[in-house]
């Protein structure tokens, strides 16, 4: 029954492939609908409908219908419902003042007070054991850089480049106790470029996520791997733009990626997952990256 629904769903993706320059609008439709269908009363946004609001849906739901240059349906209400919001760690600090942001919402001062704390804090820029939002020992350390650019508060530089580039291992990837994979890469790159590094000069590691990057379509996890899925497509997409490069089939990888659309418009990160906000974020990244969107 897997097999079949499987190959079913794979002729489904091949008549979309097909006709999707003949109907681009309504591809972006029924994206835009998929997100705006999950806006709860309050405002804020889950990516499972009839769930409670959350901040990283909320974000990523904005940042989606942003790339789109689709409206933000209640705006006011989604504004005052992240103000309530309470931030206590970097990633709800991370996700609500990046939805103000693209809400053009002030920052109110309490909110200010607390991202300098949180980017003053090492916390932020160590890998913190148990917490199940980390992608990688550098994701903390990427948020509260592009928190703090976007304040204009100042970081220590020189030594988290340092620390960041300590973690490069021989096959040129990042990643700690010598395991290098293509999300510990990204956001190294990431962090790296936020500290004003000059990242193509890291001509080596494009050999290593080049190696991630697959024939029939998107990115794995490490070189080895064989099962591409979304996240990893999207940090190694975003990696070999980081280093000025471009991606060697980035057809198979638009067709990788319009596989992982579900009928709802949302896109999962393999092609027999459920949709969420964050996969079609992601997918919506990759295609605009690629030139697809």
């Amino acid at each position: 029954m897997e097999k079949l629904a499987k190959q079913l769903k794979h002729e489904e993706r091949t008549v979309l492939i097909e006709h999707i320059s003949e109907s681009s609008s309504s591809f972006v439709n029924r994206i835009t609908n998929y997100v705006t269908n999950r806006q709860n009363e309050d405002g804020g946004y889950t990516f499972c409908q009839f769930a409670e609001s959350n901040a990283q849906d909320t974000y990523y739901g904005l940042a989606i219908l942003d790339s789109l240059n689709s409206s933000f349906p209640n705006v006011e209400k989604t504004v005052s419902w992240l103000n309530e919001l309470r931030t206590e760690n970097i990633f709800s600090t991370y996700n609500v003042t990046n939805a103000l942001s693209l809400c053009k919402a002030k920052i109110s001062t309490v909110l200010r007070k607390r991202i300098t704390s949180q980017v003053s804090s090492l916390e932020c820029f160590d890998p913190i054991e148990g917490v199940s939002e980390l992608s990688s020992e550098f994701t903390t350390t990427y948020m509260a850089l592009e928190l703090a650019n976007l304040l204009n508060l100042e970081t220590k530089n020189e030594a988290l480049a340092k620390w960041i580039l300590q973690s490069r291992n021989k096959d040129n990837g990042f990643g700690s106790q010598n395991h290098s994979n293509i999300n510990s890469t990204y956001y190294a790159l990431a962090s790296l470029n936020l500290l004003k590094i000059l990242i193509h000069d890291l001509h080596e590691t494009t050999a290593f996520v080049r190696k991630c990057e697959k024939p029939q379509g998107g990115f794995t996890v490490i070189p080895i791997g064989t099962m591409p899925y979304m996240e990893h497509t999207y940090y190694g997409a975003l990696s070999l733009e980081l280093l000025g490069e471009k991606s060697r089939y980035p057809e198979k990888t638009i067709n990788f990626v319009l596989e992982c659309q579900n009928r709802n418009g949302g896109f999962a990160r393999s092609d027999l997952g459920i949709s969420t906000f964050e996969n079609t974020y992601y997918a919506i990244s990759i295609m605009k990256k690629l030139n697809f969107l």
